[in-house]
Order: structure tokens, then sequence, then C-alpha cells
């Protein structure tokens, strides 16, 4: 785990354990980067590391001002190495995980993604931007889209290995489908040699036979959004975010938002029934059935009549 560029033969070990169980690249990545901080702490390679050694290094992280969400992502990778590479489980033992907060995910007004749809710079971002929203894409799945994911006949998108390597369909929305119809006809073609049509990227990217980045597909969102005039600043993902929460709140079954997010537990969907709005506002609290407390009438003092 030095770094230097041989890769040492722990190292190795590691990345074909990881490429055994076809981890995602990205969580490769940041395996590898986790146990090359442990061992820069440790100042020496992981496999000699002591239980007490572990239990101080994750009090390091808390005291040097990690993040509860970064310093639990570190332990996920070091805990990897010990128990699966090393076979050390006396010290994955030694690995605990914090609770981390649960915040509310940021939601856009349907005016405010209108206006933000509105204002996008390009026809390649109102597209793509249209489908992140009307589909409930994430930025990973949108500029990952080939031509043949394309159902017009049966209005339909055919989401390929996403997160989790699940298949899934999502809605093809007819404002969807009319702006990708004009924007194939724009379309840059200078990749496409060789590339039969149902294959070809619907979104090509600068490197040939790549697709656009995500990174980029950030800055049109970016732009779209400063030009829209927003008050809040939210990431591109809140427009996945405020699909599933409009859906929730037109009545939608969280069941079948649950499908077309691609989410494994129910229990993740439904974190956003405590952001929409609208259903909440609707909800009759206690207090409207509590009749309002009568009021005592004063007494008058009646008046005798006078004598005769």
């Amino acid at each position: 785990m030095s770094e230097t560029n041989t890769v040492s033969p722990l190292r190795q070990r590691m990345i074909e354990d990881m490429a055994a169980r076809k981890l995602n690249p990205n969580t490769q990545r940041g395996h590898i980067y986790s146990c090359k901080r442990f061992a820069a702490w440790l100042k020496r390679s992981p496999d000699t590391a002591t239980p007490d050694e572990v239990r101080r290094f994750q009090l390091h992280l808390i005291e040097s001002g990690t993040s509860i969400c970064n310093r639990n992502r570190i332990m996920t990778g070091v805990r990897f190495l010990f128990r699966v590479t090393l076979r050390r489980h006396d010290l994955a033992a030694e690995v605990w995980h914090i609770k981390e907060p649960e915040r509310l995910p940021p939601v856009l007004s349907p005016e405010e993604v209108k206006r933000v749809l509105t204002m996008a710079t390009s026809l390649k971002a109102r597209a793509m931007l249209t489908l992140a929203y009307g589909c409930g894409l994430r930025a990973g799945e949108v500029v990952r889209l080939r031509s043949g994911n394309i159902d017009s006949e049966q209005k339909i998108i055919r989401i390929v290995q996403s997160k989790g390597r699940k298949d899934r369909h999502v809605m093809l929305p007819s404002e969807a489908l009319k702006l990708l119809r004009q924007w194939w006809k724009e379309r840059p073609t200078a990749h496409d040699a060789g590339v039969t049509p149902e294959h070809r990227w619907l979104f090509p990217g600068r490197r040939k036979h790549r697709p656009m980045t995500t990174r980029q597909l950030g800055r049109l969102f970016k732009e779209a959004a400063k030009a829209a005039a927003l008050r809040k600043t939210v990431p591109l993902h809140s427009l996945r975010h405020s699909f599933a929460t409009h859906l929730l709140e037109r009545g939608k079954d969280i069941r079948v938002i649950q499908a077309l997010l691609g989410h494994s537990k129910l229990e993740t969907t439904a974190r956003y029934v405590r952001v929409a709005t609208g259903m909440i506002a609707k909800i009759e609290s206690p207090l409207e059935g509590l009749s309002p407390p009568r009021r005592r009438r004063a007494k008058r003092d009646r008046k005798k009549p006078p004598a005769p």
C-alpha cells in the first residue's frame, strides 16, 4: 500500500479480491484510497497493524474533523482489506460504524423545476435535464443511455445494469421523446463509425466511443439553475428527488415509485414522504378536531323594578 508507482503484492491481492466480487470501479478506487490513508497514518504496511492501532486510527479520523460519512467510507475499505484479503477477522472486528445523521433530500417545487428546464442553455442540456426529472434518472444513467434503450412505441426507457447491477424500465414522457428526436438530428456523429445504431450513445462525449461525463452534466445543471435564479443551492440529484416527491404528492403508489427509482428497500423510497410538503400540508391536525371552548356568558345584574 505504498505511494510508489509499483503495485505491492498486498494491493494486487486486494484488487483481485475486489474484481472477483465485481465491485464497482469507483468503489474499488475508494477502497484503495482508504487503505493508502490507513497505511500513511500507520507508516508501515497495513498487514502489520494491531487491534489497538485500528482503534486509534478511527479516533484519529474523528479528532481530525473527518465527516461521519467519509469516516465510515474509509473504514469500509479498511475492513474489506482485513476481512477479505488478509482474513484478519480480529482486526475487522475492531472496525465500527457511526450512525450518519438523516437529512431531508433537497427538493425543488414544480415551478422551480419548470424554470430550470426552460433556462437550460442548449437543446442537449434541456433534453438531459428533462430525462433526469421526467424519468427520475441518476446522472450516470442519463449519460450512459444508448439509442437502443429508447422504446418510442411503448413509451419506455430501459435502464441497463445501473446501481446494484440491476435493470429496470421507466416511463418515457411525450415531451422527453420530442426533445430526444430533436436532439438526434443535431447530435454529433463523429464517433459513430463502426458502431451499430442501437449501441450509439445518445449523448456522446469528447473521447472516442465514450459518453458524456456526469461532471459535464452537472455543469449544465448548474448553469441552468443559475439562469433560473433559484434561491437555494441544490445538486443535480435534486431533480431525481423532486421526481419522486412530486409523484408521491400526486397520489402515486409508493411501491410503483420504488420500482421506477430502482430502490431495493422500500425504506429508501419512504423518506420522500417526509419532504412531500403538498401531502403534509393536507394532513388534518388533531387540533382541528377539538371543539372551541365555550365562553361563559356573564350574568347580568337584573335591576329590580322600582316599588310603586
